[in-house]
């Protein structure tokens, strides 16, 4: 039974799934791959039929009980229909790249299905010159940025026209459902509630000997995480306000190399340099709707994976907090960004992510979520793949990915493959009405921290980029 039950839904990812009754709340990423041609499909589907029996997320289903009565738990499903998951769409050709992301923005705005496993991978052709693409969806409790990167030497190849690989065995199916989830649930909670009152005595002494030795580490614990519950009732922006269904997507290029060399001018990483970066962008934005502002509040993912975790999964936690974006000088931004963003990743409440999430799972949803509804905006960064890879013998040209705004104005995405870093730029119409004015800004604001490594002219949208078949 304990392999069984291992398979419950983090306390985290629970809250992300109940605030899902809210549409603006989901936590639905989306990425979209550029290919140079169009892929083998029939090699595709083999490939991600194999790929679901390697990777249990492709054929996990999830069971929610009656009342929330247990945590939800992961099934496999017993057979798995790939046609549904695995899609294949033309555009009318030529296609555009702003074609594209109206894909895109369709899957990251349609609900999933919650009786299938939360996934879909779209492949699209009709680009330009013979070009292709994809367009892979999925929740983000399934795995987050560096878990799907895990997962990509499943899917991927490193070449164009690779071996064969083993075959493997199709797991079992499953058949638990609400009641008996509760039933096996509270079964293994009491056994575990017996281990811990046969070692408590020993836990309790030692607990308290140590609050007596460190009275201090316990207010600050607590006061740690005070600030990560925080409500906030109303948004920093004067501007970036409204919230709506309604989602524009676009993208930007920069090279990685120069936002490298920009961070550690000054001391920085390159999430610090990303950070500045966005909000030398939101500060402009805001200047040409004539309002100043001198700090915004931003959720950032913290990752708490460790190096013994398995691959994918979701193992991050959302930190809310102030960033410093009123200054014009981009080195001035980037210093008092890492400062702040190192102060987060140090917050003592990090270890107690699981348990606070589990009490804000009992707070009524609508509560919760008006607290997430008056962050500025979500910026994420995902170390990427280093090296080209190949999707059924297409090759990968860029990667871009779009994360949920989770009731935020905008959500920017960072990830980095082979030398180019692709940011994708998930907008709320409702708070920005006027996206293309924020993507010039946005872009401004990289070609200032981009200066500070000397590069002159790095930063560069999709549509602009002299070609993808490098």
């Amino acid at each position: 039974m304990s392999a069984t039950l291992d398979r419950h839904m983090r306390p985290t990812d629970a809250f992300a799934w109940y605030m899902e009754r809210d549409p603006l709340l989901r936590s639905t990423v989306v990425t979209v791959g550029l290919l140079d041609r169009v892929p083998d499909l029939d090699a595709l589907r083999a490939r991600m039929e194999r790929g679901s029996r390697v990777v249990p997320a492709f054929r996990d289903r999830l069971v929610v009980p009656p009342l929330r009565m247990a945590r939800p738990r992961w099934v496999q499903v017993d057979d798995l229909d790939l046609s549904w998951h695995v899609r294949h769409v033309a555009l009318a050709s030529p296609g555009s790249f702003a074609q594209l992301l109206d894909v895109a923005r369709r899957e990251a705005t349609t609900a999933f299905d919650p009786a299938r496993p939360l996934w879909s991978l779209t492949t699209v052709e009709g680009l330009a010159d013979g070009g292709a693409a994809f367009v892979m969806k999925f929740h983000h409790s399934l795995m987050d940025g560096i878990g799907g990167i895990q997962l990509v030497t499943e899917l991927f190849d490193l070449e164009r026209e690779p071996g064969p690989r083993d075959e493997v065995e199709r797991p079992p199916g499953e058949q638990v459902e609400g009641w008996r989830l509760i039933r096996d649930t509270l079964a293994y909670d009491a056994g575990r509630v017996a281990r811990f009152a046969a070692r408590s005595p020993v836990s309790a002494l030692r607990t308290s000997a140590q609050l007596l030795r460190h009275p201090g580490d316990a207010a600050r614990t607590m006061a740690s995480v005070a600030r990560t519950v925080e409500p906030y009732f109303t948004t920093l922006s004067p501007v970036m306000r409204e919230r709506r269904m309604h989602r524009s997507l676009d993208a930007l290029e920069v090279p990685l190399g120069s936002l490298r060399a920009a961070a550690s001018s000054h001391g920085g990483r390159v999430n610090d340099a990303f950070l500045a970066a966005v909000t030398g962008g939101l500060r402009r934005y805001h200047a040409e709707h004539g309002h100043d502002v001198r700090d915004l509040r931003v959720t950032l993912p913290i990752s708490v994976r460790r190096p013994d975790d398995p691959p994918g999964g979701n193992r991050i936690t959302l930190m809310r907090f102030k960033v410093p974006s009123g200054s014009s000088d981009p080195a001035e931004r980037l210093r008092a960004v890492h400062g702040v963003v190192e102060r987060i990743r140090g917050e003592r409440s990090l270890p107690h992510t699981q348990g606070i999430a589990a009490a804000l799972n009992l707070l009524p949803p609508g509560f919760v979520g008006s607290m997430l509804k008056h962050v500025d905006f979500l910026a994420s960064d995902v170390p990427g793949v280093p090296v080209p890879l190949y999707l059924a013998g297409a090759k990968v040209l860029r990667w871009y990915p779009f994360g949920p705004t989770i009731g935020a104005s905008v959500n920017l995405t960072l990830m980095s493959y082979v030398d180019t870093c692709c940011i994708g730029i998930n907008v709320d119409t409702g708070a920005v009405p006027d996206p293309e004015l924020l993507v010039t800004c946005l872009r401004e604001g990289f070609a200032e921290v981009l200066g500070l490594a000397g590069e002159q002219d790095g930063v560069r949208r999709p549509l602009e980029a002299p070609t993808w078949t490098s």
